[in-house]
């Protein structure tokens, strides 16, 4: 017996078929624009076979920095015109100038203007049509939860502010000693003997365990599960789905046996990754350390105007191991800023200058940052290194904090290209969460990644 699923495509599975199409329409509209109007600029040729694959792969770069590929951007059509209109013309724009590899530049200006519109009009007709109809609420996914009465709601909604074509629509409450039903919003309660029948009834995609009270788990309801099962049901653990859609570690829901569940990266221990990013990180700090002297001049006359202090400062951070080193900084607030004791820097804090924030917004307050990496106390990526007074504290109250000291710390991290600045202990609970899903998939692509949404971050001013 089973249950008609609804279509519905994973976080994986819908980037892959944007990634794919964007490849096929491009590629098809060139074609037919090559066989039925004689446009001879882009002619797919044998011997020039790379020319589209050089073509798609500038666009899978500028649509990654400009978001095109971004899941949540690319179901809202207002940002699909922006990030389409960026991610096309950058691409357009180096491919006509990139020497050699990519035809000769067209001596016609309409030649140009034909490429161009023809990449834009054909991105932006099936990213529309991806919205309005893949992306649209009709291919949600109908889940169901097993679970403690008292964990519904920050189950649902931690998951479903995900991915809102995540739907709970039922759950099985696992607490033998609770006896009142209780329907959450949309969220209705099931029997645990109608279990196997609301699955059939309502078209659910996946079964989500979340109990972590074997009690709550009677005979009865194992021998539905294991029928659902073995009738080609999805039965998956919390813990799983959490990290899968949010990109994060599950901390606060996992007990203190946590290593259990948390096999550490290979690339933390692979001399071949580590000597390829340590090479890349010295490439990268002379090169940061050189726009930093181009900077410096300019910096100095806006600190003296607005800042009104020492043009550098530094910092006790903790780094890998929990070793303490000085971290570098241009200054970003006003001096004394900190009289009364350490605090989190907050939104709008009153001690950043006017300045202070373009430089932070901006991220050049960092460039000195590099000298840290040239020296080993800091990688390009990693976990942001916070002062020993907040590890100590945050440690306190977050069994695993300190996990995240087992590799170097970065310039820029997953936490710092996901979520703003923690501005409380609560909000460190969530960076953490990211720095040990990092520290557990650590890899080339995970790294590109954050290089790709730093960018990204560094072109929309969205630093803080």
């Amino acid at each position: 017996m089973r249950s008609n699923n609804k279509m519905h495509f994973e976080f994986s599975e819908r980037k892959v078929l944007l990634f794919a199409f964007d490849a096929v329409f491009i590629l098809s509209a060139l074609y037919f624009l090559n066989v039925f109007f004689n446009y001879h600029y882009f002619a797919f040729e044998i011997q020039n076979i790379y020319r589209p694959l050089i073509l798609i792969g500038y666009l899978y770069i500028f649509g990654t920095i400009f978001e095109m590929y971004n899941l949540q951007v690319a179901s809202n059509q207002f940002q699909i015109l922006k990030s389409v209109v960026l991610s096309v013309s950058t691409t357009g724009l180096v491919y006509l100038l990139t020497p050699i590899l990519s035809p000769e530049l067209p001596k016609q200006r309409l030649v140009i203007l034909i490429f161009y519109l023809t990449l834009l009009f054909t991105v932006l007709l099936w990213r529309f049509f991806y919205a309005v109809f893949l992306a649209s609420h009709r291919f949600s996914q109908n889940v169901v939860l097993i679970c403690d009465q008292d964990q519904v709601e920050e189950l649902v909604l931690g998951l479903e502010n995900v991915d809102p074509h995540y739907k709970i629509i039922g759950f099985v409450n696992s607490d033998s000693t609770s006896t009142t039903n209780v329907d959450f919003h949309y969220v209705k309660e099931i029997d645990k003997s109608e279990l196997e029948d609301f699955v059939v009834n309502h078209s659910i995609s996946e079964i989500v365990i979340a109990s972590q009270k074997t009690d709550g788990i009677t005979a009865d309801l194992y021998q539905q599960l294991l029928h659902l099962l073995e009738s080609g049901n999805i039965i998956r653990e919390y813990t799983q789905v959490y990290e899968s859609k949010t990109q994060r570690i599950p901390v606060h829901y996992i007990s203190r046996d946590f290593y259990r569940f948390f096999p550490f990266s290979r690339s933390n221990n692979n001399k071949l990754y580590l000597f390829l990013i340590r090479f890349l990180e010295l490439l990268f700090s002379f090169a940061g350390l050189l726009i930093c002297l181009i900077f410096i001049p300019f910096i100095f006359i806006g600190n003296l105007l607005a800042n009104r202090g020492s043009l550098f400062y530094t910092q006790d951070r903790v780094g890998k191991n929990g070793n303490v080193f000085k971290i570098y900084k241009f200054r970003t607030m006003i001096e004394a800023s900190e009289i009364h004791g350490a605090v989190f820097a907050v939104f709008n804090d009153k001690r950043i200058t006017p300045f202070g924030k373009f430089m932070r917004k901006s991220r050049i307050d960092e460039l000195p940052q590099f000298y840290n990496v040239l020296k080993g106390d800091m990688a390009v990526i990693g976990p942001r290194p916070e002062r020993p007074f907040f590890v100590d504290e945050i440690a306190k109250v977050m069994p695993f904090y300190e996990t995240r000291h087992v590799i170097k710390p970065g310039l820029t991290g997953w936490a710092q290209v996901n979520y703003s600045y923690g501005e409380s202990i609560e909000e460190s609970l969530i960076k953490l969460q990211y720095d040990l899903y990092y520290i557990k998939h650590r890899s080339i692509f995970l790294d590109l990644s954050i290089t790709f949404k730093t960018i990204t971050t560094v072109l929309f001013y969205r630093g803080q």
